[in-house]
């Protein structure tokens, strides 16, 4: 027979262990899938409501929508950077939205590993970040079968700024164009 001592001791242990959040629940996450729901544009968003910074490293920019976006944050006082591959440049349709974005003043580096950049990410105002199949194109907004991750967490933000300021940093990689 268990007594009513023993019981509350046990209950007791039981309620001492503590809860540990686990990383997922710090985060607030909303998922967006190409094209039905035109992550592209939920992009857009992000940069008309950027305060401070938006960090973008990706192999694919052209969506037009986006790029203005891009230099209106500029024109707002927002640091605006981009990385992107130098292999990309080829694309007409590449080259023309970075001429477009660097005549705006946005400093644009490339790699020097040609066909490397695989990141598909964005870190806006050190409050936000993004993450997904997503190359920030008219076809990653409107056709193609996409993801893309939006992320309110500050831990995991950091973590995405710290990364892609490491790489601007990083002059063996990336070369300014």
């Amino acid at each position: 027979m268990v007594t009513l001592g023993a019981l509350a001791a046990l209950v007791g242990l039981v309620l001492w262990v503590p809860a540990v959040p686990s990383p997922i629940e710090a985060q607030e996450i909303e998922i967006y899938y190409g094209p039905e729901d035109r992550p592209g544009d939920r992009l857009v968003r992000l940069y008309e409501n950027a305060k401070r910074s938006i960090f973008i490293a990706a192999y694919g920019i052209t969506y037009r929508r986006g790029v203005k976006a891009l230099v209106r944050a500029k024109q707002r006082g927002v640091d605006v950077r981009i990385i992107t591959d130098a292999e990309r440049l080829k694309d007409r349709h590449q080259r023309r939205a970075l001429e477009s974005l660097r005549r705006a003043g946005i400093p644009i580096k490339v790699d020097r590993h040609d066909g490397l950049m695989h990141l598909k990410q964005v870190v806006v105002d050190e409050t936000i970040n993004t993450s997904g199949s997503m190359n920030l194109t008219n076809s990653g907004n409107r056709y193609n079968d996409e993801r893309l991750n939006v992320i309110t967490d500050p831990v995991t933000t950091a973590k995405a700024r710290a990364k892609f300021l490491a790489m601007w940093k990083d002059t063996t990689r990336y070369k300014p164009w």
